[in-house]
C-alpha cells in the first residue's frame, strides 16, 4: 500500500450547548490540559479545544447530545496515583475496573457523562 497510518491527530468528545466554560474548569483548570485556539471557521459551531501531549482533544457542541457511557478515550498518563489523588482530594469520582495486564487504569466521567479512562503502562 501506498498510504500508512502514523498515529491519531486528536479525539473529539460532544457535548450540550452551552459546555465550553464547564469543559474549560474540567480540562484546563481540574486536569492541566492548555486551551487550543479553533480555526475561526470553525469555533462558530461552540466547543473548545484541548492540548493533550502532542495531541489534540476536540469537545464539540451536539445539539442532539447523549453522552458516550462505552465508547471512550483512553489517556496515557505519568504519575497515575498521582493524578487519581489529585481527582479525589477535588472530589471527582474515580471508577476502578477489571485489571488491564501491564498498565494501571481507572475510569471517570467527564462533566457531561462522557466516559474517561486514564491509564499509565507498567513494566
Amino acid at each position: 500500500m501506498a498510504f500508512r497510518f502514523v498515529g491519531l491527530d486528536h479525539v473529539q468528545l460532544a457535548a450540550p450547548t452551552g459546555c465550553e466554560e464547564k469543559a474549560r474548569a474540567f480540562f484546563c483548570t481540574l486536569l492541566g490540559m492548555k486551551e487550543i485556539q479553533e480555526p475561526p471557521n470553525l469555533a462558530k459551531r461552540g466547543g473548545v479545544w484541548f492540548r493533550c501531549g502532542e495531541h489534540q482533544l476536540h469537545v464539540g457542541v451536539q445539539t442532539d447530545f447523549n453522552a458516550a457511557t462505552k465508547a471512550h478515550p483512553a489517556f496515557a498518563i505519568k504519575n497515575l496515583t498521582e493524578l487519581r489523588s489529585h481527582l479525589i482530594a477535588n472530589n471527582v469520582e474515580v471508577k476502578e475496573d477489571e485489571p488491564l495486564e501491564g498498565a494501571d487504569r481507572f475510569y471517570l466521567d467527564d462533566p457531561f457523562g462522557n466516559r474517561l479512562e486514564f491509564l499509565e503502562r507498567v513494566p
